[in-house]
């Protein structure tokens, strides 16, 4: 079991519960899925981009990528509708919590002049969104063998109610918020 859950498990529901004054265990949000998205436009062009943007994200999350593709044309971007224009990766239970902590310990304090991640990407039902501009602040990836610099964004859904709710659990997962 990882790190992050036997934390939850323990003081985190404990910390919860006294903030909120749940009633019942059950109550208690809970991360429920991380979904990390990378789109790459350029792949409109060059199908090579995506297959490297796949092989970066599978990398990252140990898990296989689904290609997603575009829902509806647009001529402005020479987009039609099924062109493959990005990847996506959804992670649940223990491979959720692994990459959590590795995101909030080891990738977060590797991006430059960091200051701490935004407490306003909340959108109202408790899940938070953040974007990631470099796929190079996870270790897994090495240097050398990266063509492109691409970023991703990184959704935490949980099941919270409200965004201060999502927040505190978040706050005690330890990200990084800006004071």
């Amino acid at each position: 079991m990882s790190r992050l859950k036997e934390q939850y498990n323990g003081e985190i529901k404990d910390a919860m519960m006294k903030k909120f004054g749940y009633k019942n265990a059950l109550e208690i949000p809970k991360l429920e899925k991380i979904v990390i998205n990378m789109g790459v436009g350029e792949a409109k062009e060059n199908h090579k981009v995506l297959d490297s943007a796949v092989q970066d994200l599978e990398i990252i999350t140990g898990q296989k990528a689904v290609i997603t593709k575009a829902k509806k044309s647009i001529a402005n971007f020479k987009l039609r509708e099924g062109m493959p224009i990005g990847c996506k990766v959804t992670l649940r239970g223990e491979r959720m919590y692994e990459f959590a902590d590795r995101l909030i310990n080891l990738a977060l304090p590797r991006v430059r002049d960091f200051r701490g991640v935004s407490a306003n990407a909340f959108d109202g039902r408790g899940n938070y969104a953040l974007g990631i501009k470099e796929q190079l602040i996870f270790p897994e990836i090495e240097y050398d063998k990266v063509d492109k610099v691409r970023g991703m964004d990184v959704i935490f859904v949980t099941t919270a109610k409200t965004d201060e709710e999502a927040r505190e659990l978040l706050t005690l997962f330890g990200m990084p918020f800006k004071k």
